[in-house]
């Protein structure tokens, strides 16, 4: 099991940034992604950002530009750094381990996720 918690959500103007962050703990050792989901009202959750254990990263084309994530493998910590945000990037960002080889960015490849934290983006 992992357990994950996110900080860092909160209400920001457009154009304006935030970072979160996503602590991990747990059988760490087996991570691979980690990565950064989003879910906005009615609609359904996306894949937003991911970093995995050889270095890699990979960026949805809505964020490409904007946001940067970071991992630190020491303290089991991944971070998204969103800059020059947007109305439309409101929604509740939630972070998800893998422990699939390659370069996973689909819900359905990610087995253990946070509880999600409030971005709000004000225009």
């Amino acid at each position: 099991q992992v357990q994950l918690v996110e900080s860092g959500g909160g209400l920001v103007q457009a154009g304006g940034s935030l970072r979160l962050s996503c602590a991990a703990s747990g059988r760490t050792f087996s991570m691979n992604g980690m990565g950064w989901f989003r879910q906005a009202p009615g609609k359904e959750r996306e894949f937003v950002a991911a970093s995995y254990s050889g270095g890699g990263t990979d960026y949805a084309d809505s964020v490409k530009g904007r946001f940067t994530v970071s991992r630190d493998n020491a303290k089991n910590t991944v971070y998204l750094q969103m800059n020059s945000l947007k109305p439309e990037d409101t929604a509740v960002y939630h972070c998800a381990v893998s422990g699939r080889w390659g370069w996973p960015r689909s819900i359905r490849e990610y087995d253990y996720w946070g509880q999600g934290t409030q971005v709000t983006v004000s225009s």
